[in-house]
């Protein structure tokens, strides 16, 4: 049975993932997961060391045969560009975006000689449209849509199918990061009076689209950025609409 690489898999939209992958996934994050599935296998990895897409990929295909990618890794950074230092840059610029870049390439030829597969890569909602107070996180997740659509071009004939999902607001530790009960909950609630649908989005929500975009169904899609974001993305066009 096929393998998927799962990154960013201890938690949040990658951990999951990891429940509604039919063949068995290999979970990649610093810290493992509270719990691995029958099947399963789990491989700590710093994903800021070049060397380690190589060991990721090897380890995958001592379980079978890798035809999938998920690029959940990543990295919240807040702050307007003169709020930014070199450093922060880099880190948020790497962990989104450059790990994203070197997962992505070396899996292309393992999922090459196995006829095809598919990439799927996290991307956000402020990868699409521009947010106050982020400027790195959005330029980074703006970077991965369009390394998406390069990638979806130059390796079709391959079979390598290569998408992004764009979440919003969704309840996963980054978001509200250690906020706990019932001040967590007011926080979510408060987020989701913003959204068009009424409440953030649930790590299933954008696990399910990505289960989707792997599978044989999503098999004549390619190169799309899809915002699972309960209509913020298009309210915000709206409202951008409404000021002009």
């Amino acid at each position: 049975m096929s393998v998927t690489i799962i990154t960013g898999a201890s938690s949040g939209i990658g951990a999951a993932l990891a429940a509604l992958l039919p063949g068995p996934p290999l979970l990649v994050a610093r810290t493992a997961p509270k719990t691995v599935a029958a099947g399963a296998r789990f491989l700590s990895a710093d994903l800021s060391d070049p060397l380690s897409p190589d060991r990721i990929v090897a380890a995958a295909q001592a379980m079978g045969p890798v035809t999938g990618l998920v690029n959940a890794a990543g990295v919240l950074g807040r702050g307007r560009a003169d709020q930014t230092s070199d450093a922060d840059w880099a880190r948020v610029i790497d962990l989104n975006l450059g790990a994203t870049f070197r997962m992505s390439r070396a899996v292309l030829d393992p999922v090459g000689r196995e006829g095809g597969g598919a990439i799927v890569n996290i991307a956000s909602d402020w990868g699409l449209i521009a947010a106050p107070g982020a400027v790195a996180y959005g330029v980074a997740k703006a970077g991965v849509v369009q390394l998406t659509r390069c990638m979806a071009l130059d390796h079709a004939r391959e079979g390598i199918r290569v998408n992004a999902v764009c979440p919003g607001d969704t309840d996963t530790p980054m978001l509200a990061a250690g906020q706990t009960g019932a001040a967590r909950g007011a926080t979510l609630a408060r987020f989701g009076t913003t959204i068009p649908l009424g409440r953030v989005a649930r790590a299933r929500d954008i696990a399910s689209a990505v289960a989707f975009l792997l599978s044989d169904a999503a098999q004549f899609i390619t190169g799309a950025a899809l915002p699972i974001d309960g209509g913020s993305t298009l309210a915000a066009i709206a409202t951008q609409g409404d000021l002009t």
